[in-house]
């Protein structure tokens, strides 16, 4: 799929802040892609279908988990979880794209998961840095980004923990499975 189908295609999805977002997440996607020896094409395709299902209403996104077998956990923590394996899954069924490796990366943006090929770690960080967010951290994370994946990722996850523990939210298990992995798995 060509990058004006996609766009347009997703922007009817999505709030225009959410749309200038997708844009931003697009743009530093295929800049890390470029930087880290990722398929520019993918991390641009991942990119743009990251937040597909983010404005889909609960109850279809619970439908999509449940009839999916998905992981039934997820309906036990936040609902802004839902959106990234529900957005794979419309993404291969509404706009037919079968790239595996794509479609994971859609599915883990949120969470993370162990294992992480360097498509899903490009498109998580992607979402967390790109020019149009603005929080604690952010700055930190993407000077990182410049110079090594691994520790932007690493930072990254920590600080969403962090986050989620100072507003007494709770965490789900795979991102800190994301982050244990991560720190196991880290070249010294």
């Amino acid at each position: 799929m060509e990058r004006e189908q996609a766009l347009k295609m997703v922007k009817i999805q999505l709030t225009e802040h959410r749309y200038q977002h997708t844009l931003g997440v697009m743009e530093t996607a295929i800049s890390l892609a470029r930087k880290y020896g990722v398929d520019e094409k993918k991390a641009e395709l991942a990119a743009i279908f990251h937040d597909y299902a983010k404005f889909r209403p609960k109850d279809e996104m619970k439908e999509i988990i449940v009839s999916q077998g998905m992981p039934k956990d997820l309906l036990e923590y936040n609902s802004e979880l839902w959106h990234a394996p529900v957005g794979a899954y419309l993404a291969e069924a509404e706009a037919e794209i079968s790239d595996k490796e794509v479609l994971d990366a859609i599915r883990f943006h949120t969470s993370g998961r162990r294992g992480m090929t360097k498509l899903e770690k490009v498109i998580y960080l992607a979402d967390y840095i790109e020019p149009g967010r603005h929080f604690p951290g952010v700055e930190e994370v993407r000077n990182l980004a410049k110079i090594n994946l691994e520790e932007a990722l690493i930072k990254a996850v920590q600080n969403t923990i962090m986050f989620l523990m100072k507003r007494n939210q709770a965490i789900y298990p795979e991102t800190f499975h994301t982050y244990n992995d991560l720190i196991l798995n880290k070249e010294d």
